[in-house]
């Protein structure tokens, strides 16, 4: 029995790594779904699933899947469409089975997360939750009659930074503190992760020693914790502040577990940029992303401009589509000089 017990921890302690979206879907996803929608998954092929991100739910309106950039309905033989006509139709039952399903059948236990309007599944996938929000004192205090439910797909590409590494790391084996610019869906949080990742572990070509890495996690995307274990692959030095606000966590992490690297994914209050100095102050090394489509962009903000003029920023990497989802498009020094 101890034997058993011993293999069960370990299960539980490993990281996703790079799987397969239909390997995903079958060994994550499928569990907490419906069992009508759980047959309609089954019957897409692989070649279709290979590029779904998210799995939508809407009450008595089509069921769909999306990439990056498109969505489908999906009609009950597991087809593609591209109208709505066919489309398999989500029940109440539907919306009902799944939500106790993703939440182990205690809606009631993660109320506190569903405030946030997400949850963070096992295999660190975020189901976002929407509804009728019931409002106490201008704050959230829970979700019912739950309308909507977007299943986020957590895929680790492992090596997406690779191209990166190099610009961000210094001759002498210290960290460019390094801003990345990005559209929504353009890879930001998978590059973010696999950044981490090789930060912890080292990068043997580049002669670098692996250091202490926190990540400040407020929306549970980067590490994927579930109960409190990263289930992706952020490397063996790394701590992570989940589900924290990222003003509060960044001080936190620095008082508590000393980094040498910090990252946490889209900044854009007053109050992050006063955390961001306070860490860069301390010595820290801050590695951090931001929505946006360049550098004139961001330029433009009122806080973020003059955050990235003061160039404090040693490194600006900008990611689009040019050439596919994450593409690399330019990346900056902190005297705004282009590096090809």
């Amino acid at each position: 029995m101890m034997i058993a017990n011993e293999k069960i921890k370990k299960m539980s302690c490993k990281s996703t790594g790079s799987r397969d979206t239909k390997d995903i879907i079958q060994d994550d996803i499928m569990l907490c779904l419906s069992n009508g929608i759980r047959q309609i998954l089954k019957r897409i092929p692989s070649r279709l699933l290979q590029p779904v991100e998210e799995i939508r739910l809407r009450t008595c309106r089509p069921l769909m899947l999306h990439d990056s950039t498109t969505g489908w309905f999906v009609t009950y033989t597991g087809e593609f469409s591209d109208t709505e006509g066919n489309a398999y139709i989500v029940t109440p039952e539907d919306m009902q089975q799944t939500l106790e399903l993703v939440s182990n059948n205690s809606i009631y236990a993660v109320q506190e997360e569903l405030k946030n309007g997400f949850i963070t599944i096992q295999g660190g996938h975020r189901v976002g939750i929407v509804g009728k929000t019931v409002v106490s004192d201008n704050k959230v205090s829970y979700i019912k009659d739950v309308s909507g439910i977007n299943i986020r797909i957590s895929k680790q590409i492992i090596g997406a930074a690779d191209d990166v590494m190099r610009h961000i790391i210094r001759k002498n084996g210290d960290v460019f503190n390094t801003l990345i610019i990005s559209p929504p869906q353009c890879g930001k949080t998978t590059l973010l992760r696999d950044i981490a990742r090789q930060l912890s572990y080292g990068v043997k070509h580049l002669q670098f020693k692996g250091v202490k890495v926190g990540i400040v996690d407020e929306r549970s995307e980067i590490a994927g914790c579930f109960k409190g274990v990263p289930q992706n692959d952020v490397g063996p030095r790394t701590d992570v502040l989940d589900a924290c606000p990222k003003a509060v966590g960044m001080l936190m992490m620095i008082r508590s577990m000393s980094p040498n690297v910090l990252i946490t994914d889209e900044i854009g209050t007053e109050e992050d940029l006063i955390a961001l100095r306070q860490v860069m102050n301390a010595g820290v090394k801050i590695i951090t992303s931001i929505h946006g489509y360049s550098r004139q962009d961001i330029l433009r903000r009122p806080y973020l401009g003059k955050l990235l003029a003061e160039n404090i920023f040693e490194k600006v990497i900008v990611l689009g589509r040019s050439k596919g989802t994450g593409t690399i498009e330019e990346i900056f020094d902190g005297k705004c000089r282009e590096i090809v």
